[in-house]
């Protein structure tokens, strides 16, 4: 009686198989059908799809998830994993992302190893290739423990990982803050005879230093020779921002020294002196902010917009803009900086440190002189004077932008709170002008005009369809 049922539930399932199939169907039909029809059960899947004639490309494979998004996970998880190590095909970093989407991947982790033992049960031969395709859908959803697992599953099943699998499982334990696990998985590697390369080494310092251990992290940099890595720039720096983090700027401004001495791979950069004068201004030490900027532009190092950003919003949280104005001549000789940049980033510093005049007048300096300020000095200063009840001033600022022929990305609510309050204050001629701009520019409005006079205004405008 067995012998007699088998043959027919096969010969059912190619049925069902078959006739899902037409000359017409695509590709992501085809590999759906032959997993839920043709596989011969869960335990025949990759083997089923391996015999499908369709080409694989990201759009297929994302249509297919889209299929199993709605209830079998691990499914969707053993196509994404088969799919990924088909030659000619290889998922995207995108297409990681959407897989982590489609299947849910963050709510259910469990559905990685229940995937990977899917896939054993049904004799596929589990590879290293495969697990890494996993390791990569961990890194993407940031599953740190599940990694872990990972690693151990391979280790039980005899398949060697590389460096590129521990480097995968420690950049999870340090961004989740356990560099403790990812100090262990490093002497792990050492065990079974790999040797970590820069990138193992980058980010045990990374942790370390989040984690307060600046010493053991400077430690750690002076050992990179015995792993056969050259220090460079990037580690230095990474210790350099822990001491900054720690509020040890004797450290860091030692650490620069030696920087400078060695020199060549492991000069600082813009990066480096850009931390530690980040680290003084947040002190209030503004004079030794500026001394650095003096040693790094004597070293023919020029600051860049994050710079200059970091020193303005320094002095003006201690109001001093009359040195504002001279760093900005400075940086802007030197031509380092445009100097629109430069007078943005002071608009906008101005406004945290709430001198909103001061940020008034500089706007309309830098428009006088036919410098373009960017979205943000715009849509700051002008929710400021929407805020401040100053509507109309707001009004004539965006009136002499747009005239101008300056199109910053100013914020699309701004438009709707001069819109309102114009309304508001009465001044209809310049709400209509507000109006026709909104309508030219296509800007959507949302619903805070729930006022029945501020919406009837609107609609005999003709911009009432634009309320959303």
């Amino acid at each position: 009686m067995k012998s007699r049922l088998i043959p027919s539930l096969i010969a059912s399932s190619h049925q069902k198989f078959s006739s899902s199939i037409s000359p017409t169907t695509s590709a992501a039909e085809k590999f759906y059908a032959r997993m839920k029809y043709g596989g011969g059960g869960d335990e025949g899947v990759e083997r089923a799809l391996s015999s499908v004639r369709a080409r694989l490309d990201p759009s297929c494979v994302n249509e297919v998830l889209g299929r199993f998004s709605g209830d079998d996970f691990v499914m969707g998880m053993r196509f994404f994993i088969w799919a990924g190590v088909q030659s000619g095909y290889r998922h995207s970093s995108y297409g990681y992302s959407k897989a982590c989407e489609l299947l849910r991947v963050r709510q259910n982790p469990g559905v990685i190893l229940d995937a990977i033992e899917g896939c054993r049960i049904g004799g596929w031969s589990i590879s290293v290739k495969m697990m890494k395709v996993v390791l990569n859908l961990c890194k993407e959803a940031g599953l740190s423990d599940e990694a872990l697992a990972v690693l151990r599953r391979m280790r039980e099943l005899d398949l060697r990982p590389d460096t590129n699998v521990y480097n995968t499982v420690i950049r999870l334990f340090c961004a989740k803050g356990d560099v403790g696990t990812a100090e262990d998985l490093m002497r792990e590697m050492g065990e079974l005879g790999l040797y970590p390369d820069m990138i193992t080494v980058l980010e045990i310092i990374k942790g370390l230093s989040s984690a307060c251990r600046v010493e053991d992290a400077y430690r750690l940099l002076r050992m990179i020779k015995g792993y056969g890595c050259s220090p460079n720039v990037v580690a230095y720096s990474a210790v350099l921002e822990g001491y900054c983090w720690a509020g040890d700027t004797g450290r860091a401004l030692e650490l620069l020294d030696e920087m400078e001495r060695e020199g060549g791979d492991c000069g600082p950069n813009v990066v480096t002196y850009t931390s530690l004068i980040r680290c003084y201004c947040e002190k209030d030490s503004m004079t030794e902010a500026l001394g650095l900027l003096d040693r790094m532009m004597a070293r023919g190092c020029a600051p860049n917009r994050v710079t200059v950003s970091t020193l303005l919003d320094g002095l003006c949280k201690e109001g001093r803009a009359e040195n504002a104005h001279e760093l900005i001549d400075r940086v802007v000789a030197w031509g380092a900086v445009p100097k629109a940049d430069c007078f943005s980033s002071l608009v906008v510093s101005l406004i945290r440190y709430k001198f909103i005049e001061d940020a008034r007048r500089q706007f309309e300096v830098m428009l006088g002189c036919g410098l373009e300020p960017d979205g943000l000095a715009s849509s700051l200063v002008i929710r400021a004077l929407c805020v401040d009840g100053r509507v109309l001033e707001g009004f004539h600022l965006v009136d002499q932008i747009e005239r101008l022929g300056f199109l910053p990305s100013i914020d699309s609510d701004i438009y709707a709170l001069l819109l309102e309050g114009l309304f508001r204050q009465g001044s209809l001629t310049e709400a209509a002008s507000m109006a026709r701009t909104i309508i030219d520019k296509g800007i959507p409005l949302k619903s805070q005009f729930a006022d029945p006079v501020v919406v009837e205004h609107l609609k005999k405008l003709g911009c009432g369809h634009l309320i959303q």
